[in-house]
């Protein structure tokens, strides 16, 4: 038995469809959510990016090729803030494309209430929120 192909997806179309189905947050209500413990803050971008740009106080940093094995509550390599399914995680990358994506995954694994930062990391700056260098 021979199994058809899907047809392909273009990612622009992909992208379209996994935001449907999150409630991404813009960078003033990460911020607040993060700073009254609402959520978890999970920057992905890679190193070269955080070098040039700063880091979000307080955010989890997991490179993006890690981030289902550190987040998932039931994995062996999860990191001490994994806690849950219940855990609302905000994915943040650098311009709020990747992170859509990762948060998709994330749901995959469970994670319900993962969501991206609309505008990633360079919204969170634009808007004036705290970075570290």
């Amino acid at each position: 038995m021979t199994s058809v192909p899907k047809a392909p997806v273009a990612i622009d179309d992909l992208l379209e469809r996994v935001r449907e189905g999150l409630d991404r947050v813009v960078a003033a209500d990460a911020y607040e959510a993060a700073r009254t413990g609402e959520v978890l803050l999970v920057d992905i971008r890679y190193a070269a990016l955080r070098d040039r740009d700063g880091l979000i106080p307080g955010a989890l940093v997991v490179e993006r090729n890690e981030l289902e094995w550190r987040l998932d509550p039931q994995g062996s390599h999860r990191a001490s803030e994994a806690t849950s399914h219940d855990l609302r995680v905000v994915v943040v990358c650098n311009e709020g494309y990747a992170s859509s994506l990762a948060a998709a995954s994330l749901r995959q694994l469970g994670l319900h209430r993962a969501t991206d930062l609309v505008g990633g990391f360079q919204a969170w700056k634009a808007a004036g929120l705290p970075v570290t260098a």
